[in-house]
């Protein structure tokens, strides 16, 4: 019998993860999900865009126009902070970051800090934007690998069924 060669690649395996992770963001109109992989293969770390601890998501407000003060930006923290903050081990030397969205400055700086090598995107939807311009700029001075993944398949199903385990 030969193996089954519908299998996820790593990278398609690993940006599942961060995909299913945003699953668990509450914001209303965007869910990203982050997974932090060492060169091993092994998750380090996962986040999703949200609030900080201690920080109801009840109370917080999840609006995206008004002033500063009454809208998300100032208090949600992006997957990759979130995915970098969460690691178990504090050495993310030469690790690989998978975001589905292309970090803003603010993670960029974050994930050059912490010493990740490579981040893995699908969607760059805001490159013409000066955060996500400053975070190439940043990522190119520092030699940051930028790869954008082109997945073979659209899209995978999780069946929680009992009768397909």
């Amino acid at each position: 019998m030969a193996k089954r060669e519908d299998f996820l690649s790593w990278d398609e395996y690993f940006m599942g993860v961060a995909m299913l992770a945003s699953y668990r963001s509450k914001d209303p109109n965007t869910q990203v999900g982050a997974c932090i992989v060492n060169s091993k293969n092994r998750i380090m770390s996962v986040g999703y865009n949200g609030f900080p601890m201690g920080c109801s998501d009840d109370e917080f407000p999840w609006e995206r126009q008004g002033s500063a003060y009454d809208t998300k930006y100032f208090y949600v923290c992006h997957a990759e902070l979130n995915a970098i903050l969460n690691s178990r081990d504090s050495n993310l030397e030469g690790c690989r970051i998978y975001v589905a969205l292309f970090p803003c400055n603010e993670c960029a700086k974050a994930i050059i800090q912490s010493g990740i090598s490579e981040v893995v995107y699908i969607s760059d939807k805001y490159a013409e934007t000066e955060s996500t311009r400053a975070s190439k700029r940043m990522f190119e001075a520092a030699g940051v690998k930028l790869t954008k993944l082109t997945p073979k398949r659209t899209q995978v199903l999780i069946d929680f069924s009992e009768d397909k385990i």
